[in-house]
């Protein structure tokens, strides 16, 4: 018999963990580590809350999670709770899939003024991660901008800029309703340093900004390359181009629409204001062999919010190697040491889709099954158990998620998939075990 530990319950995780049924069968036993009550990671905390096809991938990681080989171990946390040496004492394998929950910095002047956020901070806010549901951001501002070029700005962008009645069928969390349906904001801009060959947006996520019922985008048609020019790009991004021109040539948009503006070609330098956000500096650029390079001309943006999507990091876990450049945990195609593995983000830093996580899971397993071809002997799930009690640990299990995801799915408001608890003392207590 193998055990395997695997620390984090969102897609790498549960990926990885699907992996080893298909490697061993009966012969392994996985548990699968969680900070929070609730599973599925990303996709109930990252994926933004009106894009529901999405988070319907989480149905596959039920059928994982509710076989007897596989164990959701939630409400324990590494480094709190027990350490990875213990871990490793335990377990044959250590697989850490811990992802990237924490923002990079912009690292400019001003960027500790009261309203400005990364996008793990505001995402969470508006999706109910416990982290951050205390976030209170001010939104009697008329304008917010929002820096970077991929999908994740245009989630930040499209959930400031649509109505109540657009939300209504999402699982967006009622406190950060509540917040945008007092919303004063009415301009979003999006800056990117680089120009629309560049960008990391997908073209479902674009073509969703052009069927809002009160918002339009706006592209400077100057800021886009001739169309011949699109010819060497790939087909996703050949579509994304197609759909920023099309913003650029539409001119039929009411005076009172809320605006998603895109600024191509465009570095903030500072955020400016005394005691809150009051402006972003930013630099004209131009690109110089692919990179962006500052012309010297600069401009200020009004604004009263800023929001940094601009990628994600690792968090480092005390004695476990880190690369500090790349964010993520410094590793040698996901090996760290004997006995310790790391998988997706936590991996790779914050790349690819969802779906990517699956073939770096089923990768992972399979050095495993180098690394350790037989039984080591150790003690597995019933060494924690043992190791749990001793320590009076509150572990929750994938019955007792069960019985929270009853309780949200039962408080939804109308049309809604979910109402989700934001607090982990009501997580538990849903679980009746309280």
């Amino acid at each position: 018999m193998r055990h395997i530990a695997i620390v984090g319950s969102g897609p790498a995780g549960y990926y990885t963990a699907e992996a080893a049924l298909k490697q061993w069968g009966d012969e392994v036993r996985v548990d699968i580590f969680d900070t929070l009550p609730v599973p599925f990671g990303l996709i109930r905390t990252g994926v933004a809350p009106d894009h529901q096809s999405i988070k319907a991938v989480a149905r596959r990681y039920e059928s994982t999670a509710l076989t007897r080989n596989v164990r959701f171990v939630g409400n324990v946390m590494l480094g709190r709770d027990l350490s990875v040496a213990e871990l490793q004492e335990l377990y044959d394998a250590v697989i850490l899939a811990t992802g990237a929950p924490h923002d990079r910095k912009l690292g400019l002047p001003g960027e500790e003024l009261p309203n400005v956020f990364g996008s793990a901070a505001f995402v969470g806010w508006y999706n109910g991660h416990p982290q951050f549901a205390g976030l209170h951001p001010d939104l009697s501002h008329q304008t917010a901008v929002v820096v970077g070029n991929g999908n994740v700005a245009l989630d930040v962008a499209r959930i400031l800029a649509k109505s109540e009645d657009e939300l209504a069928d999402s699982d967006i969390v009622a406190h950060a309703l509540a917040g945008l349906h007092d919303s004063a904001v009415r301009r979003i801009v999006i800056l990117g340093r680089r120009g629309p060959h560049q960008i990391a947006m997908t073209p479902k996520e674009l073509s969703e900004l052009a069927k809002l019922s009160r918002a339009h985008p706006v592209v400077d048609a100057a800021d886009l390359p001739p169309v011949e020019a699109d010819a060497g790009l790939d087909t996703g991004l050949r579509k994304s181009l197609g759909h920023l021109r099309a913003f650029a040539a539409n001119e039929d948009n009411r005076p009172d629409d809320v605006t998603v503006e895109f600024d191509f070609f465009a570095a903030p330098r500072a955020i400016l204001g005394e005691g809150r956000v009051e402006a972003v500096e930013v630099e004209r650029t131009r690109l110089v062999d692919g990179k962006a390079v500052g012309t010297g001309e600069t401009y200020r943006i009004p604004a009263g919010m800023v929001i940094a999507c601009i990628g994600y990091q690792t968090s480092p876990i005390p004695d476990v190697p880190y690369d500090e450049q790349g964010g993520r945990f410094a590793n040698e195609e996901g090996r760290i040491a004997p006995g310790l593995y790391c998988v997706g983000w936590a991996r790779r830093g914050p790349t690819g889709t969802i779906g990517t996580n699956r073939p770096d899971g089923f990768a992972i397993i399979e050095k495993v099954a180098v690394d350790i071809p037989g039984d080591s002997g150790k003690p597995g799930r019933p060494g924690f158990d043992t190791l749990a009690e001793r320590r009076g640990l509150q572990v929750v299990k994938f019955t007792d998620w069960q019985k929270i995801d009853e309780a949200e799915v039962a408080a939804a408001r109308t049309g809604a998939p979910r109402e989700k608890f934001v607090e982990v003392d009501k997580m538990i207590e849903a679980t009746g075990r309280v």
